[in-house]
């Protein structure tokens, strides 16, 4: 996949320093297209959005592909969709930035081919967090999400009673709780909501790997659509 560098919103590109913090509201993020996103100029594509971990925070993009779909796109992995992987500043956190994410994505969508009703949200950890927080504040962008060993902070998630849900957690995990996802799910269902969950039986809190290294993951991705 070919790899770019960007910052969101794009008109304070000018504003942004190597090594300084990123301005407030504003996002560096990479972007993976597949090899042959050129090959036919009326194809359009999905998109997956991907929320890293805190550990990934800071300054140096580089650090939010480090695991994940864009640490797989880096070592060679082809995916057949967009790839959106922003990073989170170093005193900030995804719950914080939901606003600026859906600023981002309006501007990758408008800048290139992409199916708007073929739009996915994942993450890991904080960027679990955020995967479910965002999806909250604007299930209608969506036609699918996959938190990992995330959870919300006080909020339902009834607004994604309309969205398919593939959640992952540990239930060893001693980061964020297991029971973070279990209560999610257990309202979805309630709702008779589409809530796929697995349980990663003796697992701590990284979850992801396995996760992210599984095709299923990505064919069930890419399987849902959204009336627009």
């Amino acid at each position: 996949m070919r790899r770019s560098r960007h910052i969101t919103p794009a008109s304070r590109s000018s504003d942004v320093r190597n090594g300084e913090p990123t301005p407030a509201d504003s996002l560096l993020y990479l972007l993976h297209l597949p090899d042959d996103y050129d090959a036919d100029p009326d194809r359009r594509w999905p998109l997956v959005l991907f929320l890293h971990g805190s550990g990934e925070r800071g300054t140096d993009v580089e650090l939010a592909a480090v695991h994940g779909p864009p640490s797989l796109a880096d070592a060679g992995q082809e995916f057949p969709f967009v790839l959106v992987t922003p990073q989170c500043g170093e005193s900030s956190q995804w719950v914080a930035e939901l606003s600026t994410l859906s600023v981002l994505l309006d501007e990758v969508v408008a800048e290139h081919r992409i199916d708007a009703s073929r739009i996915s949200v994942t993450g890991l950890s904080m960027g679990g967090f955020g995967a479910w927080s965002l999806a909250v504040r604007y299930p209608d962008r969506f036609a699918s999400i996959a938190p990992i060993c995330g959870g919300l902070w006080m909020q339902s998630a009834a607004p994604l009673r309309d969205v398919p849900v593939w959640a992952f957690h540990g239930d060893a995990d001693d980061v964020v709780p297991f029971s973070a996802t279990e209560q999610i799910i257990s309202e979805l269902r309630g709702l008779g909501a589409d809530a796929r969950f697995t349980r990663y039986a003796g697992v701590g809190h990284d979850s992801w790997t396995e996760t992210y290294e599984n095709p299923e993951l990505y064919d069930w991705l890419l399987s849902h659509r959204r009336h627009v």
